[in-house]
């Protein structure tokens, strides 16, 4: 985590030189993850999940996002209101490092050279790397296998406003749809481990990233015109 913050710290200077706007900042919220493991909610963070992120604001209506983030996931299946997990009781542990890249886009213009207070819902996709472990079952203990990458598509709403001159808040829900289904130990991708298999295997994994971001503007006033 602080070899990322270096690597965004280092950025200021290159990124101060463009005749753009821009934005850097953090994400602190939580996650929750869905799958064959554990509750079935959607929107429900039990493990808190932090970030940094950088946007490079094209236009007032469109930004490209950049950003990092990582968390603990768990799920336990006593938390589940479905009988079967109930009985069964499985519960796992796991990490998050997610890597995203993509577009930001703002329902309503949000040019941050105008004072006045704006406030705007905006969406995000792109797509991100996420870095775990594999997991597997073995008598009810979950277990890790090797440390795995996939590839997740992130869809996020979310809705800001400008609290100051020079800062941006704004609040977002965003799950993730993995390619991957081993984040719970129900599909090992080890051929060896095939046997172990439980749940729906034609279903991927999912999480979802809930929180509130801070960003701080810099850069110097932008010519948003038609090229």
């Amino acid at each position: 985590m602080n070899r990322i913050f270096n690597f965004f710290l280092l950025l200021f200077p290159f990124m101060a030189l463009q005749a753009q706007i821009h934005e850097i900042g953090v994400f602190v919220g939580g996650i929750n993850f869905i799958g064959d493991v554990g509750s079935t909610s959607y929107i429900s963070p039990n493990e808190p999940a932090i970030g940094l992120l950088y946007k490079w604001n094209k236009s007032p209506r469109h930004s490209y996002r950049f950003s990092y983030t990582q968390s603990k996931i768990t799920a336990n299946d006593l938390n589940s209101e479905e009988a079967g997990r109930n009985q069964r009781g499985y519960r796992f542990e796991n990490s998050i490092k997610e890597f995203s890249a993509g577009l930001e886009f703002n329902f309503f213009d949000f040019n941050l050279h105008e004072l006045r207070p704006k406030i705007t819902p905006y969406v995000y996709s792109g797509l991100s790397y996420v870095r775990y472990d594999g997991l597997f079952f073995v008598g009810g203990t979950a277990r890790s296998d090797a440390n795995h990458g996939t590839i997740a598509i992130p869809m996020i709403l979310g809705i800001k406003s400008n609290i100051t001159s020079n800062f941006v808040l704004g609040l977002e829900v965003g799950a993730r749809y993995t390619y991957a289904d081993d984040i719970d130990g129900s599909n090992p991708k080890n051929e060896n481990l095939q046997n172990l298999q439980f749940g729906n295997i034609n279903n991927n994994d999912w999480y979802v990233f809930s929180g509130l971001t801070l960003t701080y503007t810099f850069g110097n006033k932008p010519c948003y015109c038609v090229e």
